[in-house]
């Protein structure tokens, strides 16, 4: 992890101490999702209610500008243009770069003939097992740990080799077994500890928009 990075971290635990029991937890989510990004890999998020918005919420702040500027890369907005030299030119200039990440909680046609046709509780894992790929990586988000549908996903998700995070409550929990980094906030209560799964979002995908778009 870069100077920049520990930095971003150190003023996330500077407004938010009681994270700083979280620091060793969130450098490895950091430094796993780096390694994903930089090897090509893509993000599959996912979680219920609350949760859920939060997963969509980190496919927003991945997949486009959260703080800096993404211009596309010259060579890629040439190519754009050659194609077609004014739509290429809207594209060349507009286009944004992107840290590729997927939500699992929408797609509400598949889910919902998943959930109708074979066991509700694997509809994550049904997609992770279409979508994942060994490199990928599956960030589960539960406030208890314990969701059933969200640990079917991260078991699926080490069975195709994709890297497993977890970003749970304090309490000891299940998802924590299969997790390679679990960031357990501390918080017990739900609403409490969607507040506090925020912050450390935001900070994660802050940290990799430096590292991929920043100067």
């Amino acid at each position: 992890m870069d100077k920049r990075q520990e930095m971003q971290l150190r003023q996330l635990t500077d407004r938010y101490p009681q994270l700083q029991v979280c620091w060793q937890a969130m450098t490895e989510a950091y430094e796993l999702l780096e390694d994903t990004f930089r090897d090509g890999g893509k993000l599959l998020v996912c979680g219920n209610g609350g949760s859920a918005s939060d997963a969509e919420h980190i496919v927003g702040e991945l997949m486009k500008e959260f703080r800096l500027k993404r211009k596309i890369y010259t060579n890629h907005a040439e190519i754009l243009k050659s194609i077609d030299k004014e739509m290429g030119s809207v594209l060349a200039e507009n286009l944004q770069g992107a840290l590729p990440a997927i939500a699992l909680t929408g797609h509400s046609s598949l889910t919902t003939a998943f959930m109708n046709d074979a066991l509700p509780e694997l509809v994550f894992a049904q997609q992770v097992n279409g979508y994942g790929q060994r490199g990928d990586a599956f960030l589960g988000i539960s406030t208890s740990g314990n969701s059933q549908n969200v640990i079917y996903a991260a078991i699926t998700a080490k069975a195709n080799g994709l890297k497993v995070i977890g970003l749970t409550g304090q309490r000891k929990n299940r998802l924590m077994n299969f997790a390679d980094v679990c960031i357990c906030v501390p918080e017990v209560d739900t609403y409490k500890v969607q507040e506090l799964h925020l912050p450390v979002y935001h900070c994660l995908c802050m940290m990799l928009e430096d590292k991929f778009f920043g100067k």
